[in-house]
């Protein structure tokens, strides 16, 4: 994942839990309080997805704070000598509540269907995900980091051949 170079997130950093090297080392995407900020990712899916809706859980840590986030996702995808200068599909809000620990990682609840953009077999599928800070649950008065995402799909094959 890489922020977006308009409004974008903060740079990827990598954050150390432990001194002595004895505990995992997160990398992670913040995401600021005052105005939706965004990053992307690319995904091509195997032959055997069913180029229909898919969903989201977001893994995020909220720095110290125990009030609500909401996490956007939209996509687009494009095939061979397609066009990829187009508008993402429509984005797919999901929201959660920090615990308050600022190692505790969280995992919203899964998102509903995203319809993505052009979808379809053997395409680049380019994703936004993005903190939503005009969402009623989103509270929370500190950056809130993501630590990556879980995509799920549906398959109509049995493998890729």
């Amino acid at each position: 994942m890489y922020p977006n170079t308009t409004n974008g997130c903060a740079a990827l950093a990598q954050v150390e839990l432990a001194t002595d090297g004895s505990r995992p080392e997160l990398k992670v995407l913040d995401f600021d309080k005052d105005s939706d900020e965004f990053a992307q990712f690319t995904v091509a899916f195997p032959k055997s997805w069913n180029g229909s809706t898919v969903t989201f859980r977001a893994f995020w840590i909220g720095i110290a704070a125990t009030t609500g986030i909401a996490w956007g996702l939209q996509g687009l995808s494009s095939g061979d000598d397609a066009e990829a200068d187009a508008a993402f599909g429509s984005a797919v809000v999901v929201t959660d509540d920090s615990q308050g620990d600022a190692t505790e990682v969280l995992v919203t609840s899964t998102s509903g269907a995203i319809t993505i953009s052009g979808a379809g077999d053997d395409k680049m599928t380019f994703f936004q995900i993005f903190r939503d800070v005009s969402d009623a649950n989103d509270d929370m008065a500190g950056d809130a980091r993501l630590v990556g995402i879980q995509l799920f799909f549906t398959t109509d094959a049995t493998n890729d051949a």
